[in-house]
């Protein structure tokens, strides 16, 4: 029995790797094709549906690691996740106004290599019971350049969205209500800004320990 569901779980996960490494790489296609036929204005029309689909598909990993399918740990995944989900729909797909600033095709770039490395990485690991070497570096070395990337545009884009949320005052709730309760959009905004202070350093320097690990272990075997 313990077998049979070992399986499962190998076919499910491999499946899920796969199927969202190629949303990413979809994203990735058409983010490249458009900003060299078109320009950086069009990316986010062109990529819009992939990935708010390959993003979306990640709230699953919060679930495998929840339930015991994967061996990566809450704090970590939580928020990335919770910060990319963010910038998805609560910045790009809720503003339209910042969906044809430049730092949406870094942003978009950024992190569809990363994802195509990453989601790749695990496909691998299921189907094969490991990943080449080649792989392994460059899943565990391209966030030196790609997460600071990525964060930068991830922090620029929710600042560039603050005067549309002040003056839209869109998921803002006013008083008085039944609920005798108040929210302001804008402020969560400045409040998710502020968390990237002590959170991105943290994500990086528990990324290099992770880098360090699974290099030298790579080197061993």
């Amino acid at each position: 029995m313990a077998g049979f569901l070992s399986l499962l779980r190998r076919i499910y996960l491999s499946l899920y790797n796969w199927t969202v490494f190629f949303g990413w790489l979809q994203v990735f296609y058409l983010a490249v094709k458009t900003l060299r036929e078109s320009g950086h204005e069009q990316v986010y029309n062109a990529v819009e549906r992939p990935l708010q689909f390959a993003q979306t598909a990640a709230l699953l990993e919060i679930i495998h690691g929840l339930v015991g399918l994967v061996r990566s740990p809450i704090s970590a995944t939580l928020p990335q996740i919770s910060s990319r989900l963010y910038l998805t729909w609560g910045i790009l797909w809720s503003f339209p106004q910042t969906q044809g600033h430049v730092l949406v095709t870094s942003l978009v770039i950024s992190w569809s290599i990363t994802e195509i490395i990453r989601y790749s990485f695990f496909g691998m690991k299921e189907v094969l019971g490991f990943a080449p070497s080649w792989l392994l570096w460059l899943r565990y070395s391209t966030f030196l350049l790609l997460y600071p990337t990525g964060i930068t545009s991830e922090v620029g884009l929710i600042y560039v969205a603050l005067p549309y949320i002040k003056a839209s005052e869109k998921y803002c709730i006013r008083m008085p209500n039944k609920w005798n309760f108040s929210f302001d959009y804008f402020y969560m905004a400045i409040v998710a800004l502020a968390t990237y202070v002590p959170g991105s350093p943290h994500m990086y320097i528990y990324m290099l320990g992770q880098r360090k690990k699974a290099l030298s272990k790579s080197k061993k075997e």
